[in-house]
């Protein structure tokens, strides 16, 4: 017969080679992602770096937004305005009460210079060792929570209560010459000074809390990493480094956060399993608290 004949299975014609390439590189591309997303064992070598490159991306970007004092001053007080209309603008008598006391205020002022790293940094440590299978989605939560920061710097900005017009607030690194923060005193140079909305003091000490409760197997810590944000939060209004609703714009940051290691990894990272195999390998035990 001069009619060519084509060989069917179920009425489809034999996949052609280009086709059976593209299903193949699919496959390979889903096969990738799915690793990708597979928890497992970290890096030591490998985390030391990331976070590394990421805190210094997260400060060139942060203090190379242009630090728009007018507007900066401007968006100060219609914020404080804000507040008032919400009953809630009470920064100025926390920061005069507290700054009577001296040695409470000199700690609050090192407080908020050093714990907001230490304690984060310190947390990542413990994720590392002892949750190792939650540690990239955890340490993921974070990142994204640091990222979503970025853009209220760079959209909003938004000078500190102790830099506002009208001598409402005390600065009390100024008046106790003290380091309590990058933004004021002889460090005044090194940091954006108008980029306190969103606080990211309240993002990550709110990460710190929340991990500690969730993870922790003795209740005395848990129970801290519950203060741990509180007591953050009265140490940012204390030394009119932030208004109460900085506080929400960080506490909507790490909600953004966590929705993207959600969406990643399709759970969220505290129901993770804990322990994994090294890099690659499989699950080792089924997720649970």
């Amino acid at each position: 017969m001069g009619d060519r004949t084509v060989s069917t299975v179920e009425g489809r014609a034999p996949a052609e080679p280009q086709d059976v390439t593209d299903h193949a590189q699919d496959r390979t591309g889903q096969s990738l992602l799915r690793r990708m997303r597979t928890p497992r064992r970290p890096r030591f070598w490998f985390e030391i770096l990331l976070i590394g490159v990421s805190y210094w991306t997260y400060s060139l970007i942060r203090n190379a937004v242009p630090e728009q004092k007018t507007k900066a001053l401007a968006n100060a007080d219609g914020l404080w305005r804000l507040e008032h209309q919400l009953g809630i603008a009470v920064e100025d008598s926390v920061n005069h009460a507290v700054n009577s006391v001296t040695w409470l205020i000199v700690g609050m002022n090192y407080y908020y210079a050093t714990l907001h790293f230490v304690v984060t940094i310190g947390i990542l440590v413990w994720l590392y060792h002892s949750h190792p299978g939650r540690y990239a989605a955890t340490r993921l939560a974070l990142f994204a929570t640091t990222a979503a920061a970025l853009l209220g710097y760079y959209f909003f900005p938004l000078a500190p209560p102790r830099l506002m017009n009208g001598g409402h607030f005390v600065d009390t690194v100024v008046v106790h010459h003290t380091w309590g923060s990058m933004a004021s005193g002889d460090l005044k140079h090194m940091s954006n000074q108008y980029a306190a909305m969103p606080s990211m003091h309240i993002g990550w000490s709110l990460w710190c809390g929340l991990t500690l409760f969730a993870l922790a197997g003795v209740d005395w810590v848990r129970i801290l990493g519950l203060l741990y944000p509180v007591v953050t939060l009265t140490v940012i209004v204390a030394t009119a480094n932030h208004f109460w609703l900085d506080a929400v714009g960080g506490t909507l940051c790490l909600s953004a956060g966590f929705a993207t290691a959600w969406l990643w990894y399709g759970a969220l990272p505290f129901s993770l399993p804990r322990r994994v195999a090294g890099a690659g390998g499989p699950v080792l035990q089924p997720a649970k608290a």
